[in-house]
């Protein structure tokens, strides 16, 4: 089996632990399986993430896209691509799908011109399949809220603000509408329990539809 399959929402919808509910079904059947993060993954791109998350310097719009162009390449390079040739199944925590989302929709950068970022970046490999998990950004919020009802400490991406990731998460709606036959959207809302399974079930009924890889 040669799968590549991604993750993607606004932060607290709960994309880790579906994807390591998935990895563990897939390795109760005995098929090996790579989970990877964006951005990150790879000596460089762990370099990047902390760049793009940590920063407490200013930093351009631009730099933001191309720097997460730059570890995806990496990481496709490095580690996807040799896992997929492996035949093993590749589990991303997020794929391009996120920059057109957060740079494109939220930051307001031409989407046609990240799409050609990404595919190139990407190296033209696409997703058998794309979760999304949509969650309101109200209710990412109030996920973040410790129990002293304060936010807890945001990253660098977090720390936009509420319009932002309102923003966002209408640029995931879009995403997907363009995309129905590789995007599967779930409300984030409900059980891990009941996601997982449809995920599975969604997973089940893809069987034979696989993308035109390179």
């Amino acid at each position: 089996m040669r799968d590549l399959i991604s993750f993607e929402g606004i932060d607290g919808a709960g994309k880790s632990t579906q994807i390591q509910m998935l990895a563990a079904k897939y390795r109760s059947h005995h098929q090996p399986v790579v989970i990877v993060r964006e951005p990150g993954g790879t000596e460089l791109g762990e370099s990047i993430r902390r760049l793009l998350l940590e920063s407490k310097g200013k930093m351009s719009i631009k730099a933001e896209l191309l720097l997460f162009a730059a570890s995806r390449a990496q990481l496709v390079n490095d580690v996807v691509v040799p896992a997929l040739e492996n035949f093993e199944v590749v589990i991303m925590d997020r794929f391009y799908d996120s920059t057109t989302a957060y740079q494109g929709y939220g930051r307001g950068v031409d989407v046609d011109m990240i799409d050609r970022i990404n595919q190139f970046a990407a190296d033209y490999w696409e997703p058998s399949v794309t979760f999304l998990l949509r969650l309101d950004p109200d209710e990412m919020m109030a996920r973040k809220r410790s129990k002293d009802g304060k936010v807890g400490e945001l990253d660098r991406m977090e720390q936009a603000g509420i319009e932002f990731f309102r923003k966002v998460s209408n640029g995931y709606g879009m995403i997907a509408k363009k995309h129905p036959n590789r995007f599967c959207v779930l409300d984030a809302s409900e059980p891990p329990d009941e996601i997982h399974k449809k995920i599975c079930g969604e997973l089940e009924s893809r069987k034979n539809r696989r993308p035109n890889w390179p």
